[in-house]
């Protein structure tokens, strides 16, 4: 009679225990879903482009189609594709719209700008809206100011890209709300001024790079475990943990650095859809280890391999930009030093919490297991809507 009591209380004791991992499988799965919608591409950029010869001042501006659609509707009957008729039907208002958020400005006195061409080029992340234009200034400038708002009351993450020939020379700035007034005195801009501001730009594009912080994450939240037994057990010294991750971050931060610079340079072109959706395939598989453990050590191999497809997400930034070479030296190593300082943060952050909560059972269990598990299922959802050009979640 007690062993027979003893046996259903078991079988009672199992089958609440599965009910329970079943309601915490569907929770993490929905909380993940409710995630995926933030945006793992690359961030909102536009890029402005002018040409200053004497006192000829012309540009041109690359925005791209899904910011003005969000801004001001272009979409018009509501299907999900923008087409070259519903952008020609909302020129004007586009025109209205941007120009609205730009002032060219000659020693205290404002430029007219008159649009002279509108076209549609295909950038690394999609369709963008091409207007070329001509600035009618009252004299040669000898201090020229650009201020720039375009999008920064919708999305403070956006980020407006100079790029200003004059003289055989090339300036280059980066407009953000924080900086969104620059200006040329004297025919130089000092290189401080281009360093800080493409340093700063690459700190906030892996700030904001959400599918390179998940793929980075995957690859941490074991670096405080050792798979022993069967199961994930807490290492026994901080040293350990510190030479895992420091193994990670540079075998990550050396491969994107080549991949970066060789694409910047023009060595590598690789097509975006294909580029984007092995990041997110990277990030699955990162998580997926975690999970179902094939490698127990030496992360550091597959941060590395990995991490050359994530150096060619990076390189879109500075590519779209086309900037020649003399500039592009001081923009591409400021750049890549503001990626590795934002990893630096991220890391400096995450490694003391975890290393001192890496023996509560929350950790294996919660931290590492569900979420990895989360990680999976948003980094799936970017692989689908990626690899077969589809949107899942608006």
């Amino acid at each position: 009679m007690t062993d027979h009591f003893l046996c259903c209380h078991c079988e009672r004791s199992e089958a609440i225990s599965r009910t329970t991992k079943v309601r915490r499988f569907g929770l993490i799965l929905l909380l993940s879903l409710w995630l995926t919608p933030a945006d793992a591409h690359k961030p909102s950029d536009s890029y402005l482009a002018l040409s200053l010869h004497g006192d000829q001042l012309t540009g041109q501006w690359d925005i791209a189609l899904r910011d003005l659609d969000y801004a001001i509707g272009l979409d018009a009957d509501g299907n999900g594709e923008i087409t070259w008729g519903e952008v020609k039907a909302k020129h004007e208002e586009i025109v209205a719209y941007v120009l609205a958020r730009l002032m060219i400005a000659t020693d205290g006195a404002r430029c007219a700008i008159s649009i002279t061409e509108h076209l549609i080029d295909n950038h690394s992340d999609g369709a963008y809206e091409v207007m070329r234009f001509a600035v009618d200034c009252p004299a040669a400038p000898r201090v020229l100011t650009i201020k720039y708002t375009l999008f920064f009351d919708l999305d403070p993450q956006h980020r407006g890209l100079l790029r200003l020939e004059e003289q055989g020379r090339t300036h280059t700035a980066v407009f953000s709300p924080d900086r969104e007034t620059w200006q040329l005195e004297g025919q130089s801009v000092g290189l401080g001024s281009q360093f800080r501001d493409f340093f700063e730009t690459g700190v906030w594009h892996i700030w904001t790079g959400f599918d390179h912080i998940l793929f980075l994450c995957a690859l941490l939240l074991p670096a405080v475990l050792e798979y022993r037994g069967g199961r994930w057990q807490a290492v026994t010294t901080f040293r350990q943990a510190f030479l895992d991750v420091i193994s990670i971050v540079t075998a990550f931060t050396i491969a994107h650095s080549i991949t970066l610079s060789l694409a910047v340079l023009g060595f590598i072109t690789v097509p975006s859809r294909l580029i984007e959706s092995t990041i997110a395939a990277s990030v699955v598989v990162a998580a997926l280890n975690n999970l179902y453990p094939l490698i127990e050590k030496r992360l550091w191999i597959v941060a590395f391999v990995f991490g050359l497809v994530h150096g060619l997400g990076f390189a879109n930034v500075l590519t779209d930009l086309a900037l020649p070479r003399p500039a592009l030296a001081v923009s591409l190593v400021s750049f890549n030093l503001g990626v590795e300082t934002g990893q630096l943060a991220i890391v400096a952050a995450f490694l003391p919490v975890a290393y001192l909560s890496r023996r509560s059972w929350l950790y294996p269990r919660l931290v590492l297991g569900a979420g990895s598990l989360s990680i999976v299922a948003i980094a799936s959802v970017w692989l689908l809507e990626r690899s077969l050009n589809v949107s899942i979640f608006s």
